[in-house]
């Protein structure tokens, strides 16, 4: 999800296979959709699932697949997964793992490999993904502060095949490691993971992870606990 500089919210609808925006008045507002999509349906034909802006604008997305079937993407997770220029309707990288959060920083479109568990960059001139980190779990959710990149990673979902038969698997079995729910920071200049959390108990998944700069002390409102109704704050 973003603001574009139309101050227009817009959105990847996973369902849809598409860019949307709000409606009054319907579930959505479909703005752009993959060529190979050939209708704006209700079938999460390709995964279609990471958004990158550039000046304010929607620029690269990343999907799972190429397939215009329902469901076809879990048939590729293993190396389906593709970068889409959105101005120029091309795809410009391929061979990917389930790829998750690009993002546009510093001159450079970063994205994670989740299917290999790899945090890197697109070449932009040869099409290729450089991984510079792997990390031990399924990542997913990527932002920046400085020179550092944090990433969040999660544990396999128990009873769903979406994870398994992953290169993933195969990596950590290799580096005797077991994944884990957390979040990396990750210096951009070496690659190194320079600090890392991890979480234990029943969170066991990350989507997103974001920078609220200068913040102390933040909190989450539930719709359903009686913090939201007795927070009072006032438009001065």
């Amino acid at each position: 999800m973003a603001v574009d500089k139309n101050n227009q919210i817009i959105f990847i609808s996973t369902l849809f296979n598409c860019i949307a925006t709000l409606s009054d008045r319907h579930s959505c507002k479909p703005l752009w959709k993959p060529g190979f999509i050939s209708q704006y349906i209700n079938e999460d034909r390709c995964h279609l699932n990471g958004l990158a802006m550039v000046a304010g604008e929607a620029k690269y997305v990343t999907a799972s697949s190429q397939s215009d079937v329902v469901d076809g993407w879990r048939d590729r997770r293993k190396n389906g997964g593709i970068v889409i220029d959105i101005e120029s309707n091309e795809i410009i990288v391929t061979g990917l793992s389930m790829p998750h959060s690009p993002r546009w920083y510093q001159d450079k479109l970063w994205l994670l490999n989740s299917g290999r568990g790899e945090f890197g960059y697109v070449d932009l001139e040869t099409g290729k993904f450089e991984a510079i980190t792997f990390c031990p779990g399924y990542v997913r959710g990527l932002a920046f502060w400085q020179n550092w990149a944090i990433v969040g990673l999660s544990k396999p979902r128990g009873g769903d095949n979406t994870f398994s038969g992953l290169e993933l698997d195969e990596l950590l079995l290799a580096k005797d490691a077991e994944p884990r729910c957390g979040m990396m920071v990750i210096d951009l200049t070496t690659g190194a993971i320079v600090h890392w959390l991890r979480f234990e108990g029943i969170v066991t998944e990350l989507y997103d992870v974001q920078v609220i700069p200068a913040v102390q002390k933040p909190m989450a409102l539930g719709f359903q606990t009686d913090e939201i109704a007795q927070l009072i704050t006032l438009e001065l």
